[in-house]
């Protein structure tokens, strides 16, 4: 059935049925009421139509991140390619919680009828939240933090990318050896998981010596701050995890720095082309990637869902993938069917 606009009492009857059941707080990873992005189709039946006079709202965490830049243009091709209005906006940096919030509010003022939100951290668009949900707006939690009220989430799993590098590096040194983590932003959850799958699977080998686990609040410049010590405290390390890509970069110059970049292996997350650039010049050794543009055009479906009516899933899984010298080029493609269909392989 069409989408059809929501008048001020379909809006209310929406909101009674979006929001009637008052949900536990919501874990990503473990939320056993989860679908597979390959199974949208299969388990919800083909893409309903779409209204041209549709207005959604992205809220991103900064545009200064390729990964974000990359989330909102997997959300502007499906708006180009269904033909209603999306506007994408950001805060200035990281660490602007409250602009954030002032973004989604301000959206939320002008009519938008759904907003697909990526917060600072589980907490800073708790208001916008609350006014949407007195509205019955749709609000989808795409990537990384997690509101703990959210009813739609759409992402990976954040504790599999601490998991997959952890396990290369088992395979990789069954020695074992020292490692150390530079972490996220303290207190969001995506940066929590990939901490503590990296640290339960490496140190559950028994092999591995955990040195350091070390807060850079995604800056390249802290991470590289944080590495320089690490490498000087612990001249034998054998590598480093950052819990995204910007972070790993630092990482990589900090190694060169002190000429180790054949004995130290960094890791990263994200996959963003700067880190494939760099992987692949054979600097950065890895990364997991989880493929923005994609995870964007699959939060964009869900709300798509969700406005004709749909009952989805509370956590709908996107996909993720260790990138290493050896596979570069097959996930660098740009051909979004090509790329779709190498990952359902994974």
């Amino acid at each position: 059935m069409k989408i059809k606009l929501l008048s001020v009492l379909a809006s209310t009857l929406f909101s009674s049925c979006l929001y009637a059941a008052e949900l536990p707080p919501l874990h990503s990873d473990t939320e056993p009421d989860r679908t597979d992005w390959t199974e949208l189709t299969s388990k919800y039946g083909p893409m309903p139509a779409v209204d041209s006079k549709l207005k959604i709202g992205g809220v991103s965490k900064t545009l200064t991140n390729e990964y974000w830049r990359s989330l909102g243009e997997g959300y502007k091709n499906v708006a180009k390619k269904n033909g209603f209005t999306v506007a994408y906006q950001a805060a200035a940096n990281e660490d602007d919680q409250l602009g954030q919030l002032s973004i989604a509010e301000t959206l939320l003022s002008q009519g938008f009828n759904g907003l697909l939100v990526s917060p600072q951290t589980d907490a800073n668009l708790q208001p916008a939240w609350e006014t949407a949900k007195s509205k019955g707006i749709p609000v989808v939690n795409v990537n990384d933090a997690v509101m703990p009220t959210a009813a739609w989430y759409v992402g990976n799993v954040q504790k599999d990318n601490g998991v997959r590098v952890a396990n290369w590096f088992i395979k990789h040194h069954p020695e074992g050896g020292k490692v150390a983590i530079i972490e996220g932003q303290p207190g969001v959850y995506a940066a929590g998981q990939r901490t503590s799958g990296f640290r339960e699977t490496i140190t559950g080998n028994g092999k591995f010596t955990l040195v350091a686990s070390i807060p850079a609040n995604w800056s390249r410049e802290r991470a590289y701050n944080a590495a320089a010590t690490i490498l000087q405290q612990h001249p034998d390390l054998i590598g480093f995890y950052a819990n995204n890509d910007g972070m790993a970069l630092g990482v990589v110059e900090a190694v060169r720095s002190v000429n180790k970049s054949a004995q130290v292996a960094v890791f990263g997350t994200d996959g963003i082309s700067d880190a494939y650039a760099s992987i692949k010049r054979g600097e950065l050794t890895g990364t997991v990637d989880s493929f923005p543009v994609l995870t964007g055009e699959v939060a964009m479906e869900v709300m798509l869902r969700l406005i004709d009516g749909q009952k989805i899933s509370r956590v709908v899984s996107t996909p993720q993938a260790l990138i290493t010298k050896e596979n570069a080029d097959a996930f660098s493609t740009k051909d979004n069917n090509k790329l779709r269909e190498l990952l359902k392989q994974q």
